[in-house]
């Protein structure tokens, strides 16, 4: 099963293409989406220097039936949007490919990830074809939910999280072995020799699903 990172032009007729272009350096987050028959109903964030003056743009927009600012501190505001051009999911809808929340866009630009069959991944892009939307994909990446669970036991699973948690992978290091094995209760060479075995089957996975890839691509 795919696993792909699309990044697609929005069509310009949309508010957002027209908003987020005349100011390329606000972030708009979309953490969920209600597509209706006749209108699109989201709840974005939005993040700028000064978020007041793009508000009131969006507002001013034809294709926004309602806007309802839900909350607003400093650089961030939350608003529930009401749009009455969906083309933008028109694509995705036909696909049948359910749309993964939150997604950003930025200048113009909406970065998607999506996990689905291969048959729907060429569906969707036919429909942006279709549809004159442009897209790129980033990349696809299979999906193996089965081994994906089985990756790591518990027991290292969370000895792993612990060291991850605690910056032991941060560079530079904000903990020490010591550290981890101190917040875990069990001793330095119980927590290196756990660790050690987690690191080593995520090496190996890594290398199986992406160097391999790569080198027979070349």
């Amino acid at each position: 099963m795919p696993r792909a990172k699309l990044t697609v032009q929005l069509p310009e007729p949309l508010w957002i293409h027209e908003i987020s272009t005349s100011h390329p350096d606000t972030t708009f987050r979309v953490s969920s989406v209600l597509p209706r028959s006749d209108v699109t109903i989201g709840i974005i964030e939005l993040v700028a220097s000064n978020p007041v003056p793009i508000l009131a743009a969006i507002d001013g927009e034809s294709d926004i039936r309602d806007l309802e600012l839900l909350w607003k501190h400093d650089e961030t505001a939350l608003l529930q949007v009401e749009a009455s051009n969906p083309s933008l999911l028109v694509p995705v809808q036909q696909a049948g490919v359910p749309m993964e929340t939150p997604f950003a866009v930025e200048d113009g630009v909406v970065t998607w990830e999506l996990t689905t069959s291969a048959d729907r991944l060429s569906t969707l892009g036919d429909a942006f074809d279709e549809h004159g939307i442009e897209y790129r994909i980033e990349h696809v990446h299979a999906v193996d939910a089965r081994r994906a669970e089985s990756l790591l036991t518990d027991r290292q699973l969370e000895v792993f999280l612990t060291a991850l948690d605690a910056g032991y992978y941060d560079v530079p290091r904000e903990a020490t072995l010591t550290d981890v094995a101190s917040a875990l209760g069990v001793t330095k060479s119980t927590c290196s020799d756990v660790l050690h075995r987690a690191e080593s089957t995520i090496a190996h996975w890594f290398a199986e699903k992406h160097v391999d890839a790569l080198s027979r691509g070349r």
